[in-house]
Parts: structure tokens; sequence; C-alpha cells
């Protein structure tokens, strides 16, 4: 397949993008004619963050299934020049508090399964990683590194009047994918001001086994770059498709590190996979304690889901998987280890 093409379960709606353009035209129009929204975010913003594919949208669905957080769902990003509306819609449509006579019974029926396909999720009230909302107030269109010159064009106004906008329609935090700026968390964290960065590593190798299957289900191959480009793109470009990865997932991971090593904890979380899904209530009271630093109370005791299934198995031949550990070995100078 060549160039950037997608294969058939991920091709573009040109009918459905002509639509919602035509949809936002007019109602962000509108969104700014309201006058009495306010203008800064109330509470701390939590971004997700990770290398694809180490377990960034199953975390996002925890925090959406909380209850706790307001977050984009694949109704709410329909309306990225009017999220205010947009989440007043969303209410008006899947809120109980306004289903009048169960005349829109079923609409928020889809509830919040922890399954997804190459990140993207089914059903309306899902988190969805609202592209067309960030790019609206950032210079790149993917998610990739940045330049100081590029950070200055960040709209930080514009982005942290969106966020509170949402915020304001529900009376909650704000939380969502944060992948598209997170080779700049210094310039991202400048442009909201609050913030807490949650930081999901999973083991390299299943990780990068995980995200050359992505190659192959989003593009249907395995030559074509996908999702994130770290700042080493250019070097990795011309390799092979598995010391493309490799150095996807390792420098990707190594960058973030460093990033967030710099700041206050007050604003960083790091959160192994595999310890996640044997026992998410851990991360919760890490967050807890979090949202407490910047003075948001959130409830003690833990209900969501006990744990989740981890699935970090070999799923290559042997082949593959030595060509796997010595790609990461040549890039990162590290032996990774397998279960036996």
């Amino acid at each position: 397949m060549a160039g950037n093409e997608r294969t058939a379960a991920f091709a573009r709606n040109n009918g459905l993008e002509g639509l919602l353009a035509e949809l936002n035209g007019v109602l962000g129009g509108a969104e700014d004619a309201l006058g009495d929204l306010p203008t800064e975010p109330k509470f701390p913003t939590v971004l997700v963050i990770g290398a694809p594919r180490s377990g960034t949208t199953v975390l996002m669905q925890w925090l959406a299934a909380s209850g706790l957080v307001a977050y984009p769902s694949n109704l709410l990003s329909r309306f990225y020049h009017a999220p205010y509306l947009g989440a007043r819609i969303q209410q008006l449509i899947t809120d109980q508090r306004f289903n009048y006579k169960d005349e829109l019974g079923d609409a928020g029926a889809y509830g919040l399964p922890f399954t997804s396909d190459v990140g993207k999720t089914k059903g309306m009230l899902q988190p969805n990683e609202f592209w067309y909302f960030w790019r609206r107030f950032i210079p790149n269109k993917d998610p990739d590194w940045i330049t100081p010159e590029q950070e200055a064009l960040i709209d930080g106004v514009g982005l942290r009047r969106g966020v509170a906008h949402l915020e304001h329609a529900f009376e909650k935090p704000f939380a969502t994918k944060g992948i598209i700026l997170q080779y700049n968390l210094e310039a991202l964290r400048r442009a909201l001001g609050k913030v807490i960065f949650i930081h999901t590593v999973r083991h390299p190798f299943y990780n990068i086994q995980s995200l050359l299957q992505a190659r192959m289900n989003y593009h249907g191959d395995l030559a074509t770059w996908f999702s994130v480009k770290p700042r080493e793109y250019d070097l990795l470009k011309h390799r092979d498709p598995v010391t493309q990865v490799a150095g996807q997932v390792h420098y990707t991971q190594e960058h973030i590190e460093e990033q967030l090593a710099s700041m206050p904890s007050k604003y960083t979380i790091t959160v192994d996979h595999a310890e996640f899904c044997a026992d998410p209530s851990k991360l919760y009271r890490t967050l807890r304690e979090r949202m407490g630093e910047w003075g948001v109370e959130w409830p003690e005791v833990y209900v969501g889901p006990e744990s989740f299934h981890l699935n970090d198995r070999v799923r290559v031949d042997d082949g593959m998987r030595d060509s796997i550990l010595a790609a990461y070995m040549e890039l990162s100078g590290k032996t990774l280890s397998l279960p036996a």
C-alpha cells in the first residue's frame, strides 16, 4: 500500500467531514457570541500521554467511566469549534436528567466497554482523541515534535478557553489524551497552566509488537509509519520497519521521561501498564492525591474495575522476536527480558 493510505476499516468519510465543517462553521460563531462563558479553567486538565499502543486508550476509558471527569466523547468530538454547545447537545441527548418520558431512552445505551481498535472506540459516549479540537490551537497537524519557533504559535488563550467551556458544561475537570503535543510538554504546561500529565509505560517488547500490528491493521503493511513522530524521525524513516518502531517507542518514552523529570511532582504521574491492569485502584489513589494538591477533592473510596485483562504475550515468530530485541538493544543500549 503506497503513501499514507488507510485500510477500508479506517478510511475517511468525506461526507461526514463536509457535514461537520458546515455545522461547526455555524455553531462556532454561535458559541463565540455567548458572553457569559469562562475563559480560564477552574480545575487542572488531566492529559494522558505515552507511546502509541502503550495503554493510553484503556486508561482514558477508565478515566471516562469514573464519572469524575469531563472528556471528549465520539459525539462531543464532532463539535470541535463549539465544545460548550456540543457538550450541552450531548447532555440533551444522553443525560438521564433531561430524558423526558423516555423519549430518548436508548440514546446513551452504548455504555463504556473497555475495548478499542487501534485506539478507535465505538459508541457515542466512548472517548475520542479530539484531534480537530487540538488543531485549532497548535501549529502541528500530526503528533510530532515541534520547534521553539512553532511552540510560540501555540494559542494558549484559545486552548484554555476551550477547556474552560467544557469544564463549565460538565462541572468537572477535563481529561483527554495529550499525545499530539507530548514531545513539547513544557510548552503545553505553559499553555494550560494547571495540568496533570499521566504517562503510561508498557514493556517495550509488547509495545513494539503491538505497534507493528497496528501498522498492518491501519495501513495494510508494515512499511508505512503509524502515529507519533519523535524528534529522531528523520534518523528512523529510512530504516526497516522493526527498527523504526523500536525507535518510536524508545525515543518517545525517553523524551517524555526527560520532560516530566524537570517538573514539580504535582504535574506528573507515571504508571506502568501492567501494574495498572493488575490494580487500577493504585493509580486512582495517586491521581486523587494529585487532585488534592490542586484543591480538588475526590472520593476516598475507589469504585472502579478491580483489574483489566493484560494482553502482553509474545505473538510473533522467533525471527521477528529476535529482530525486535536486537533493534531495541541497538537504539537504547538495553537488553529486554521476556518471560520464559
